[in-house]
């Protein structure tokens, strides 16, 4: 995660090309040292997906994206909202947490929500968009949801899995 992309130019520079071509961009390289065109373009095109998708996040200021492959497979804020309402209790793990979406609406029906999600830097980027959404009783781990699992001692009430349906 290049935090340097949060800075105040960079994000108005992500958000003034937003409805810009992506290969004029591509051509005319990063205007910023220390960030490569293809990360300002992974930001564009995610937070361009997320739009209609993914509101709250698009319309929080600093959110950072992950590439646009995770904001595809993510749930939309919809379909989170709509699973969160089927359920509750004290604790909620999800065992492939993903961009987050889910666990962000289950942590409204949950006392606690444990997000992990295997890829490092996909965790590292959820547990800061979900301190900036104020999303304070999630936890997140950079770790295989199973794996986890097998070594938690706390009671869990629902184990929530909902993989990929795409190949790393």
């Amino acid at each position: 995660m290049n935090k340097t992309l949060l800075h105040t130019d960079i994000q108005e520079f992500i958000n003034t090309n937003l409805n810009n071509n992506i290969s004029k961009l591509l051509f005319k390289g990063s205007p910023f040292s220390g960030i490569s065109i293809q990360e300002l373009v992974e930001q564009i095109e995610s937070k361009n997906k997320a739009e209609k998708k993914l509101p709250t996040w698009f319309n929080t200021q600093n959110i950072y994206y992950p590439n646009k492959r995770n904001i595809e497979q993510t749930s939309s804020e919809i379909t989170a909202r709509y699973k969160a309402a089927l359920v509750s209790g004290n604790t909620l793990i999800d065992l492939t947490g993903g961009f987050g979406v889910d666990a962000y609406y289950f942590s409204r029906a949950f006392q606690e929500v444990i997000h992990c999600e295997k890829n490092e830097q996909l965790s590292e980027i959820v547990h800061y968009n979900l301190k900036l959404l104020n999303a304070n009783n999630i936890i997140t781990v950079a770790s295989d949801g199973l794996s986890y699992l097998e070594k938690q001692q706390k009671h869990i009430d629902c184990i929530y899995i909902d993989p990929s349906r795409r190949d790393d």
